[in-house]
């Protein structure tokens, strides 16, 4: 039974859709083994370098960002900023209210914590910041010019968290392994910072060329963004939460139809699509886990203005870093805090005490319960630790001598092959001159892939890109990927 739609991903367990219309294979004689066919040749060359993530197995990460799930709020991210007796303070992107999941967002929040410890300290006190990512060294920056005493430290062996920025004489750009983009850039001072730094960057445009299996270009149809706005619409009018899958299959959208219409294209696979490449790329998560009140509709975040950094976004947390006394590759494994202090052990045995402690560790860290605190965190913090998701979205960076492609559209995508596992792909040519390309994996396929070695996942990106191929001057018509 073929299923070129996100039922079976998205809805198992929540409906008998996923198997109707399935029926057994009739049985065949059983007689000699046929030849193994030869497979064609990709169009797709392999590749001159290749870097990674793995945001899930990353033990100082366990996830890329923050997302609403079924049954959590935005006060549950409101919880988790409020200071513990003046002591403890949280900062990320976890609690950011306004723009969570994104580098604006974590640094907001490390500006907010650095504030709310000012205003319960006196200037000259020693604080501990525990993370040495956008919002740690926000936090730790703010603190210092305003005469604290400040120590920051770091898990790693380097400044970012989750913000990797690879600079190698291999790569002809900057690779980031962890945030590209700065989302609501109308709304953000990341850009006015980025330019006074000279680190260029640029408006990303956020209409794709999509193609199907078979590598034609086909106009994005509003099928797929209409359901899940539908979906929403009704999920918001009921009186408890619901998961978007759920509100799906409520509203009917799982029953869209599989007849192939323009291009070989269906209706279900347009919903497919919708949330291959957009609503399950921003959460990082399945339909299934997101919430229905709070996951943002399609025409929302299709109005975000949207800017690629180009230049290296580490760049600006080395200038927040300047001068700043950060302990690398130490891990902290235990918060003691009373109303007079706070003891920091390190996974090195030693011990720290300051006055004052803003713990900035990914959320995914924190659910893992890696950091003893003691006493036990007051019950809404803990509340919102559990309750709020940590979502995945990984990136492959493939480098190659040159083009094999024939577009210039900085952003592609793919549609009616759910097998894929990179729907979603950045083509740096038009925006660096360089034969570059992004890939981006989110949700379960993310979580999947993270497991997996450096060929499988290569073999999975360039499988992805087939569409995209070139198609020599002697064909008639596309192959379909194989």
């Amino acid at each position: 039974m073929e299923r070129r739609t996100f039922l079976i991903s998205s809805l198992t367990g929540l409906s008998l859709l996923a198997l109707s219309g399935c029926v057994p294979p009739k049985p065949t004689p059983t007689g000699p083994p046929s030849p193994t066919a030869t497979p064609a040749p990709s169009l797709v060359p392999q590749p001159a370098g290749m870097l990674r993530s793995s945001w899930s197995e990353d033990p100082f990460a366990r996830g890329s960002y923050s997302f609403a799930t079924v049954s959590s709020t935005p006060q549950q991210r409101e919880d988790l900023a409020e200071p513990v007796l003046d002591r403890l303070f949280f900062a990320g992107e976890a609690v950011s209210a306004d723009a969570p999941g994104t580098v604006q967002g974590a640094r907001d929040a490390g500006q907010r914590a650095a504030r709310l410890l000012q205003s319960a300290a006196e200037s000259g006190e020693r604080v501990a910041v525990i993370g040495a990512g956008a919002a740690g060294l926000a936090a730790a920056r703010q603190l210092t010019d305003a005469g604290f005493s400040v120590v920051v430290i770091e898990a790693r062996d380097r400044l970012g968290g989750r913000i990797d920025t690879v600079t190698d004489d291999a790569w002809p750009v900057p690779v980031e392994l962890g945030p590209s983009f700065i989302v609501g850039a109308d709304t953000s001072s990341l850009d006015e910072e980025l330019t006074g730094l000279e680190i260029s960057h640029a408006p990303f445009p956020l209409t794709p060329e999509a193609r199907t299996a078979a590598g034609a270009v086909t106009e994005v149809s509003t099928v797929g963004a209409d359901s899940v706005t539908a979906a929403l619409t009704w999920a918001a009018a009921q009186a408890q939460d619901t998961s978007l899958a759920k509100a799906l299959v409520a509203t009917g959208s799982a029953t869209l139809s599989q007849t192939d219409g323009d291009a070989g294209i269906s209706d279900a696979d347009w919903l497919d699509y919708q949330l291959a490449t957009s609503t399950t790329l921003e959460s990082g998560a399945p339909a299934d886990e997101m919430s229905g009140w709070y996951t943002p509709t399609p025409q929302a975040s299709a109005a975000a203005d949207v800017r690629i950094v180009l230049g290296g976004y580490s760049a600006l947390l080395k200038e927040d870093a300047t001068d700043l006394d950060v302990i690398y590759s130490s891990v902290v494994t235990r918060v003691a805090y009373t109303d007079a202090s706070v003891s920091l052990r390190l996974g090195t045995g030693e011990s720290l005490t300051v006055d004052r402690a803003i713990v900035t560790v990914p959320l995914g860290v924190l659910q893992r319960d890696v950091i003893e605190f003691d006493p036990a965190l007051p019950f809404a913090h803990r509340g919102a630790i559990a309750a709020l998701g940590m979502g995945t979205v990984d990136k492959i960076w493939l480098r190659f001598d040159e083009p094999f492609w024939d577009t210039e559209a900085a952003l592609w995508t793919t549609v009616g092959d759910d097998t894929l596992a990179f729907r979603v792909w950045v083509n740096m040519m038009p925006l660096t001159n360089e034969p570059v390309l992004v890939g981006f994996v989110s949700g379960d396929q993310a979580l999947k892939l993270a497991k997996s070695g450096n060929t499988e996942f290569t073999d999975a990106a360039l499988r992805s890109l087939e569409p995209f191929a070139a198609l020599p001057t002697d064909s008639a018509t596309p192959s379909p990927a194989v």
